[in-house]
C-alpha cells in the first residue's frame, strides 16, 4: 500500500513538472501585450514589432506611443514577441487585426510582412510601417529611417578613419530588409576606393554576444583588419568587446548605430569611433499621430475626389544623428 502511495505522489509531481515546463514554454512563445488606456478612450491603437523587449524599444519607441495615446486619449497597445522573431511578429500582427483596432503601426523588418499587412487593410484597418518599411506590402504610408543613408553614413565615417585603405568587416541581422538597404549604401561609398576591402558580411542575428563572437573570429583571420562597421543596436558593445578581448592593442576602427546609453558611453570611452543615431521617438510618435489623422482629419486636397487620397504623406523620412567623440557632450550632456 504504501509503495502504491509512493508510485501515486512520484506520478502526480510529474505531472505537475509537465505542466509547469508547459507553461513556461507557452510564456517564452506567446506574444507580449500590454496596453495603456485614457480616461475615455473609445479607440484602440496597436504597434505590432519583434525585440519588444530590447532596451532600444523599451526606452525610445515605446514611451513615444504611449505619449501618443496619452495626448490623443487613445488606448495603446504594445505586441510582439520580446526577441527577433519575425515569425512570432505575424502570429502578434494576426491577434492584432483580430482585435479590430483604429490602426496599426507595424515594424516592418521584413518583406515576410507583407501577407498579414495587406490582410489588415483588406479588413479596413489602416496600417503604417514604422522604422523599415514593407513596401511590397498595401500599407498607407511609411514614417522611419532611410536605411540605405544610415550605410552611406557609416561608409564615409569608416572611410575617413581608415584614410581610405585597409580591410573592413561588416555586420547586421542576416535576412532583414534594413540590413541588406544598409550595406547596399555602404558598398556604394565602398565602391569608389579601391584600396579599401570587404573582407565579409556577417549575421550577429542583434545579438551583442555573436557580435563579440564575429569579431574574435574576423581578427584571428584577418589580423590586419582596419575596421568594423555594424548595423543593429547591439553591435556596437559586441565589436568593442571582441576588439577588448583579442585585440585591445591595435587602433581598429569602429562604427555603429544606435543612440543608446551603453553605445554612447563606448563612443566616451574611444572604443567606438562614429554611431549613428535614428530618431525612433520621433517616427513613432508621428506614426500614430497619422494614424489619428486618417481616422479622424477633416482635410481635404484642393479639386480631388474624396478618398481618392490620404491625408498624410505616404513616406516620412525622421532623419539621422551622427555622433563621435567631438559632439558627444555637445549633444548629450547629461552623460556620465
Amino acid at each position: 500500500m504504501k509503495q502504491l502511495d509512493k508510485n501515486k505522489m512520484l506520478l502526480y509531481l510529474l505531472i505537475l513538472s509537465f505542466i509547469v515546463i508547459v507553461f513556461q514554454f507557452y510564456l517564452l512563445i506567446k506574444p507580449d501585450i500590454s496596453s495603456a488606456q485614457t480616461k475615455g478612450s473609445k479607440e484602440e491603437y496597436i504597434w505590432v514589432s519583434t525585440m519588444t523587449g530590447d532596451p532600444m524599444f523599451t526606452e525610445n519607441d515605446i514611451p513615444a506611443f504611449r505619449k501618443f495615446g496619452e495626448e490623443k486619449n487613445v488606448t495603446t497597445t504594445i505586441m510582439g514577441p520580446r526577441e527577433y522573431d519575425i515569425t512570432g511578429q505575424i502570429e502578434a500582427l494576426e491577434e492584432a487585426i483580430a482585435r479590430k483596432p483604429a490602426g496599426i503601426l507595424v515594424l516592418g523588418m521584413e518583406q515576410s510582412l507583407a501577407p498579414t499587412i495587406n490582410k489588415a487593410i483588406q479588413k479596413g484597418i489602416p496600417v503604417i510601417t514604422v522604422d523599415s518599411d514593407v513596401q511590397s506590402s498595401s500599407r498607407i504610408a511609411f514614417v522611419g529611417s532611410n536605411w540605405y543613408d544610415i550605410g552611406v553614413a557609416q561608409a564615409e565615417s569608416m572611410v575617413k578613419l581608415i584614410g581610405g585603405q585597409g580591410k573592413i568587416a561588416i555586420m547586421g541581422i542576416g535576412g532583414a530588409d534594413t540590413t541588406e538597404a544598409a550595406f547596399a549604401g555602404y558598398y556604394s561609398v565602398i565602391e569608389n576606393y579601391p584600396d579599401i576591402t570587404i573582407v565579409g558580411e556577417y549575421d550577429d542575428m542583434a545579438n551583442s554576444d555573436e557580435s563579440a563572437r564575429i569579431t574574435a573570429q574576423v581578427l584571428e583571420t584577418y589580423p590586419d583588419i582596419a575596421g568594423f562597421s555594424g548595423f543593429n543596436s547591439n553591435s556596437a558593445c559586441g565589436i568593442a568587446q571582441g576588439i577588448r578581448d583579442n585585440a585591445p592593442e591595435k587602433d581598429i576602427k569602429v562604427t555603429a548605430m544606435d543612440i543608446e546609453p551603453a553605445n554612447l558611453k563606448l563612443v566616451d570611452s574611444e572604443e567606438v569611433d562614429v554611431i549613428i543615431g535614428q530618431k525612433r521617438s520621433l517616427f513613432t510618435y508621428y506614426g500614430g499621430n497619422f494614424l489619428y489623422d486618417i481616422n479622424h482629419s477633416s482635410l481635404t486636397i484642393k479639386d480631388l475626389a474624396e478618398d481618392i487620397t490620404d491625408v498624410i504623406p505616404e513616406k516620412t523620412y525622421t532623419g539621422l544623428i551622427k555622433v563621435d567623440r567631438s559632439n558627444l557632450h555637445t549633444y548629450f550632456p547629461g552623460l556620465k
